[in-house]
C-alpha cells in the first residue's frame, strides 16, 4: 500500500465513504482510513439498523391488525432476540456492501486509529500497535459524532443506555424512559412501546420532535397517546439514580418534582462531535464546542484539511453528510459544483406515523416575514390510504402567497419518508401550488394526497 496520496479521509461513514468513491471516479488516490468497521455509526450502529428493527415492529403490528383486514392468525408474540439477530446481520451485509466498493472503486483501506500529524501527514495505529505514516495533499476529516449526555449523567451502557446499546440489548425491558423526543427518541419509544415495553418520553421543549412543524407533531401525539406512550413535555431531567432494579429518574416542570422509575433510561438528547484523539493542535485545526468550523467548500481553517458530516455540526444526518463529502471531493478535484442548500435537506423520523419534512415550518415561515396559503390534506380522504388500513395522517404543504413557490413540505403518516422526495425535487425545481397540482399523479396512490394538498392551498382540491 503505498504512504503518499491525493485524498485520506479519516472516517468512514456515509461521509467518508461515498467521499472516497467520488475521489477514486474523479481519478485521485485514496485512501480510506477506520478504526472500526466500514460503514461507520450509521451502517452499524445508527440508520440501517434501526429501520431493521422498526420494520420488525411494523409486522408485528400488522399482524397484531390482521383481523381487520379479513385474516385470521393467532396471537403473535415478537422473539426479541431474533429481531436483534435480525437487526444485526443487515448491518453486517451493509458494511461488507462498503468493502466490496471500495475494492470496486480501487480505494485503499487502512484499519487503524488516526492522528494528524501535520496538515499533509497522517499517523495511523493499528490494533497491533503498529504505526504507519501516510501523506497526502488533501486530507479530509469525517469522524462522526456520537450520543451526548446530560452534564453530570453517565451513559453507564448497562442502566442508562445510547441508541447503540438500545439496539443490541439482550433482553426487552419492561420499562423504559426515553430522554429526549428528537428523531433518535420517538423511534425507539415506537419500536420498544409496539413490541410491549412500558414506554415514557421526557423532552425540555414543549412537543414530540421539536423542530418539525407543531401541526404535525400534534398528529404524532396523538398516536403516541393512543399507542400508550407517556410524555413528559417542557420538562427537565435533574437527575438519574441507578438503583439494583433499574433506573430513578428525577424530572420537573412547573416547579414541581416526580421520580420515574423504570428497568433502564435511554439517553437521546443529541450528538456531539469526535474530535478527541485526532491530535488537530498539530495541523492548526480549530474546533469549536466539539465540532470543526467549516466553509461553504468544508475546508478548515488550515490549507488542506477539510472536514465532513457530523464532525461539522448540525444538521447531524447521513444523507448530509455523504451529499457534503461528494461536493468537498468535486471541489477539491476542480470538478464544477454546487454548494449544499441547507434550506433544502429532508428530515425523517421512522417511527409509525412517519414524519417526514423538507424547507420552513409554518412558524419559521411566518418568522420570516412571507405571507402564506397553505393546503391539507388528510390521509382519511386518501382512497389508498383507506385500501391499505392507513388512515392517520396529513400531507401539509406551505406555499409564498405572492408568487406560489413551495417553502416548506411536512407529512405525518404511512410511508411519508418514501414520498418526501417528490416535494424535494419540487422545492429544487422552485415549483409552485399550480405546477403541482397540474402534475398527474397516478391513481391510486398515497402520492395523490400532494396534488391534493397543492390544489387545497388555492381551494381547488377534488377530494376534500
Amino acid at each position: 500500500m503505498p504512504a503518499n496520496y491525493d485524498i485520506a479521509i479519516i472516517g468512514s461513514g456515509p461521509g467518508g465513504y461515498v467521499a472516497a468513491i467520488r475521489a477514486a471516479q474523479l481519478k485521485m488516490k485514496t485512501v480510506l482510513i477506520e478504526k472500526d468497521r466500514l460503514g461507520g455509526v450509521c451502517l452499524n450502529w445508527g440508520c440501517i439498523p434501526t429501520k431493521a428493527l422498526l420494520k420488525s415492529a411494523e409486522v408485528f403490528e400488522e399482524i397484531k391488525q390482521a383481523k381487520n383486514f379479513g385474516i385470521k392468525v393467532e396471537k403473535p408474540e415478537p422473539d426479541f432476540a431474533a429481531i436483534i439477530k435480525r437487526s444485526r446481520r443487515v448491518a453486517d451485509t451493509n458494511s461488507k456492501g462498503v468493502d466490496f466498493l471500495m475494492k470496486k472503486n480501487k480505494v485503499d483501506v487502512m484499519y487503524g486509529s488516526a492522528q494528524l500529524a501535520s496538515a499533509s501527514k497522517v499517523q495511523v495505529t493499528a490494533a497491533d500497535g503498529s504505526i504507519t505514516a501516510v501523506s497526502a495533499k488533501h486530507i479530509i476529516i469525517a469522524t462522526g459524532g456520537r450520543p451526548r449526555s446530560i452534564p453530570g449523567i453517565e451513559i453507564d451502557g448497562e442502566k442508562i443506555i445510547s441508541s447503540k446499546q438500545a439496539m443490541n440489548l439482550d433482553k426487552q425491558p419492561e420499562s423504559l424512559v426515553v430522554i429526549g423526543a428528537g428523531a433518535i427518541g420517538v423511534e425507539f419509544a415506537h419500536f420498544y412501546r409496539t413490541l410491549g415495553t412500558k414506554v415514557t418520553i421526557v423532552e425540555m421543549l414543549d412537543s414530540l420532535l421539536p423542530l418539525e412543524d407543531k401541526e404535525i407533531t400534534a398528529v404524532l401525539s396523538k398516536s403516541f397517546k393512543k399507542a400508550g406512550i407517556k410524555t413528559h413535555l417542557s420538562t427537565k431531567v435533574e437527575g438519574i439514580a441507578t438503583t439494583a432494579n433499574g433506573v430513578q429518574v428525577t424530572i420537573s416542570a412547573n416547579g414541581k418534582q416526580e421520580v420515574l422509575e423504570a428497568d433502564k433510561a435511554l439517553m437521546a438528547i443529541g450528538i456531539q462531535g469526535n474530535v478527541e484523539g485526532l491530535n488537530l493542535e498539530a495541523a492548526g485545526v480549530k474546533q469549536e464546542r466539539g465540532f470543526i468550523p467549516v466553509n461553504e467548500w468544508y475546508q478548515t481553517n488550515v490549507p488542506g484539511v477539510y472536514a465532513i458530516g457530523d464532525i461539522t455540526g448540525p444538521p447531524l444526518l447521513a444523507h448530509v453528510a455523504s451529499h457534503e463529502g461528494i461536493v468537498c471531493v468535486e471541489k477539491i478535484a476542480g470538478h464544477e459544483t454546487h454548494p449544499v442548500d441547507y434550506d433544502s435537506i429532508p428530515g425523517c423520523t421512522y417511527c409509525q406515523p412517519q414524519v417526514a419534512s423538507i424547507g420552513l415550518t409554518e412558524e419559521k415561515a411566518k418568522e420570516a416575514g412571507y405571507e402564506l396559503k397553505i393546503g391539507r390534506f388528510p390521509y382519511s380522504a386518501s382512497g389508498k390510504a383507506r385500501a391499505i388500513g392507513a388512515r392517520d395522517g396529513m400531507v401539509k404543504l406551505i406555499f409564498d402567497k405572492k408568487y406560489g413557490e413551495l417553502l416548506g413540505a411536512h407529512i405525518v403518516g404511512t410511508e411519508a419518508t418514501e414520498l418526501i422526495a417528490e416535494l424535494g425535487m419540487a422545492k429544487a425545481l422552485e415549483s409552485t401550488s399550480v405546477e403541482l397540482f397540474s402534475t398527474m399523479h397516478a391513481h391510486p396512490t398515497l402520492s395523490e394526497m400532494i396534488m391534493e394538498a397543492a390544489g387545497d392551498a388555492d381551494k381547488q382540491a377534488i377530494h376534500i
